[in-house]
């Protein structure tokens, strides 16, 4: 057991207690129909250390649906799939943008500035998709998941897939925009469909702070020892999910929080505390940027109790 285990357990719980008291919840998404239907009032954080403990407290194990916190794991196979030149698809620069502007990606000619607003993740989709029919790429990404998380349990909540596909408008112009620049090489319906079941995928904070755990320690899960991708690369998308994980808020969250991290609008929030942890909070109000808002706050009092910002503590 992790020496820091008593202490860590105490801080997690005081958190979860904290965030259960708080009035400002933020507002729950309500562009995507399914989403509307979760109550604000849930809070969940999981934090795995480095010897595999796992502390936990609130809703941890009610699953939710992850949303752009896909984005990570879509990277993750893309770049083993056709390595760095991924990159002439899509940057890995800060938008300071809408995550689903079309306005940014007119101005660059359809080449999205990195892989975590919507249109750079749809294009990180089709070259996932390259050489499968959809139903094979999609099950390629789940296997990574669970293999990721060693839960075969984990699955796509269908109703909100098939919610985003209803009312997803602006994804499709999104990616039929890219279509006209030669980005995408996939039938747009395809690329889609693939995409808004990925983001449908439905996990608890203890599975997806399991999935992230390779990248808190140089691409390798510690306890099995199994590497996921090298060194090199876990660092490499830990530093884009720093300056790109939480939209045109990546900066304040970087500020306030000082993990790498990736957002979903279903609520959760996947970080990284290199060496450390992995952490996955669940709160489903956002802030004005897409972000969960009780999510950041619990995240920046870790962070601060613990002094686990990368800037030192």
């Amino acid at each position: 057991m992790s020496s820091t285990t008593p202490d860590l357990a105490r801080i997690v719980s005081d958190i979860a207690d904290e965030m259960r008291e708080r009035p400002d919840r933020g507002e729950v998404a309500t562009y995507i129909p399914e989403l509307a239907r979760v109550g604000a009032d849930a809070f969940g954080i999981t934090v795995i250390d480095a010897d595999g403990t796992v502390v936990a407290a609130g809703d941890s194990e009610t699953p939710f649906s992850i949303q752009s916190i896909s984005k990570v794991f879509t990277l993750t196979l893309a770049l083993g799939m056709v390595g760095d030149r991924l990159w002439r698809r899509v940057g890995r620069e800060p938008s300071g943008s809408p995550f689903n502007s079309i306005v940014q990606l007119e101005r660059e000619r359809g080449i999205p500035r990195n892989p975590f607003i919507n249109a750079g993740a749809i294009a990180v989709t089709d070259v996932i998709l390259s050489g499968h029919q959809p139903r094979e790429a999609l099950g390629e990404i789940l296997r990574f998941m669970q293999f990721l998380a060693q839960d075969p349990t984990i699955t796509i909540d269908e109703a909100v897939a098939a919610s985003e596909l209803r009312t997803g408008f602006r994804n499709t112009a999104l990616a039929n925009y890219m279509k006209s620049f030669g980005v995408l090489d996939n039938p747009v319906d395809f690329t889609l469909g693939v995409y808004f079941h990925h983001c449908a995928i439905s996990m608890s904070c203890r599975q997806l702070a399991m999935a992230g755990r390779f990248l808190a320690h140089s691409g390798r899960n510690p306890s099995t020892g199994h590497s996921v991708v090298s060194p090199e690369r876990a660092r490499r998308i830990n530093a884009v999910m720093l300056t790109c994980g939480h939209y045109d808020g990546s900066g304040e969250f970087a500020y306030r929080v000082g993990l790498p991290g990736k957002s979903g609008v279903g609520g959760g929030i996947l970080a990284v505390a290199p060496g450390k942890a992995s952490i996955a909070v669940w709160s489903p109000g956002l802030d004005a940027s897409g972000n969960s808002h009780l999510g950041r706050i619990a995240l920046e009092a870790l962070a601060k109790r613990l002094g686990w910002s990368i800037f030192g503590a």
